[in-house]
């Protein structure tokens, strides 16, 4: 996933604590309400705060006990696409979607992220790893009803 340049793009700096993910949704909120639908805005949010939650859990931290959260709008043949990017300092382990026991707490986080995205990556440097993923509206993964197709 490239980030172009010529598209409204915003990039925060949230805490290594659980509370970053309800800190990327406030900012991403406040920036996307008036530019997207509403159901795209609620997916979006959705893949940004697992992802979020995911690199608390599982990675270690950018410098300054950080992670980077960076979104952008895309308008392209009517459809409307938020592509977000969640940075860390990289785990032992590539994420990977697993599938979780039905009374298990966690586990879902990747399987969510993959329901709600069109497309989703892992990227990995020297720096660390982003977590990427495409949320389009309307999603050719998507029927009139809003569920995946499939599900």
């Amino acid at each position: 996933m490239a980030m172009s340049s010529t598209e409204p793009a915003w990039s925060v700096v949230v805490p290594h604590h659980p509370r970053g993910a309800g800190q990327a949704r406030t900012h991403m909120a406040a920036r996307l309400s008036s530019l997207i639908r509403p159901e795209l805005l609620t997916d979006a949010l959705a893949v940004a705060a697992e992802l979020v939650g995911n690199a608390v859990r599982h990675a270690n931290a950018l410098p300054g006990d950080v992670i980077r959260v960076t979104w952008q709008v895309r308008f392209v043949a009517g459809a409307e696409t938020v592509a977000v990017r969640v940075t860390d300092g990289g785990a032992a382990t590539a994420p990977s979607v697993r599938r979780a026991d039905i009374d298990a707490v966690d586990g879902r986080g990747l399987s969510i992220v993959a329901a709600l995205a069109d497309e989703w990556g892992v990227e990995t440097d020297g720096a660390g790893q982003s977590v990427w993923a495409d949320i389009s509206w309307p999603s050719a993964r998507r029927t009139t009803t809003g569920l995946a197709v499939g599900d």
